[in-house]
């Protein structure tokens, strides 16, 4: 795994005013807490960490925080976006511990979404009913992403939480509370369930047709 490193200084300076003056000098205020130690308020630099948040990996990975020559791993808890700027207004980091285990979301890769028989046999249509799983591991577990392999899926086939394959020492929190839903599936297009549910119609519509009886003639009604 690359380890992704953040460069930020300490501050001493708190508060609201503190906080403006800083944003308004192109730094970002942040905290890092946990593990046993006390809390530290730090600035970090807008351009950098607003890259480094378009980032996947940058929301599920262990980071390194650099602040003033000292290195501390950590994990992206919060980020405070502006309600219509593309500004960062906070960001708070938790400390880790390397014996204890922590709680993620780890994003889900789909692979071979196109070569599948449901898709490129049977013109289905992907639904991701999930984009990423929550898990329960070590840190030194925490993989970057979970491959979902949909090459083998027919029309109408799904894949559940226990089927995926996931790294030694990653458990899925959701199944082991014993919810075993779907990550993933194959549909018939919306289109093709329209079409033959209107042609089941006019096919009965004829039948009716064919059975009704045709009216009297006078003679027959005499």
């Amino acid at each position: 795994m690359t380890t992704i490193e953040v460069n930020a200084l300490s501050r001493s300076v708190q508060g609201t005013g503190a906080s403006r003056r800083l944003r308004r000098a192109g730094k970002v205020p942040a905290i890092v807490y946990g593990a046993d130690e006390p809390a530290q308020v730090i600035e970090l630099d807008h351009k950098a960490i607003k890259l480094q948040l378009r980032e996947e990996a940058f929301h599920a990975s262990i980071l390194t925080v650099n602040v003033d020559g000292k290195k501390q791993n950590v994990l992206l808890r919060d980020v405070q976006m502006h309600p219509w700027k593309q500004e960062v207004l906070h960001v708070d980091f938790q400390r880790v511990d390397a014996k204890q285990r922590i709680h993620m979301r780890v994003p889900l890769h789909f692979v071979n979404e196109d070569v599948g028989p449901g898709v490129k046999l049977g013109s289905g249509v992907v639904n991701h009913v999930m984009t990423d799983v929550e898990v329960n591991c070590l840190p030194g577990d925490l993989p970057e992403f979970i491959e979902v392999d949909l090459g083998a899926l027919e029309l109408g086939d799904a894949i559940h939480l226990s089927e995926l394959k996931l790294p030694g020492g990653v458990e899925s929190i959701q199944l082991s509370r014993g919810d075993d839903s779907v990550v993933v599936s194959v549909q018939v297009p919306r289109v093709a369930v329209e079409t033959e549910a209107a042609a089941e119609g006019e096919a009965a519509a004829e039948g009716e047709e064919a059975v009704t009886p045709a009216e009297p003639t006078a003679e027959e009604e005499k």
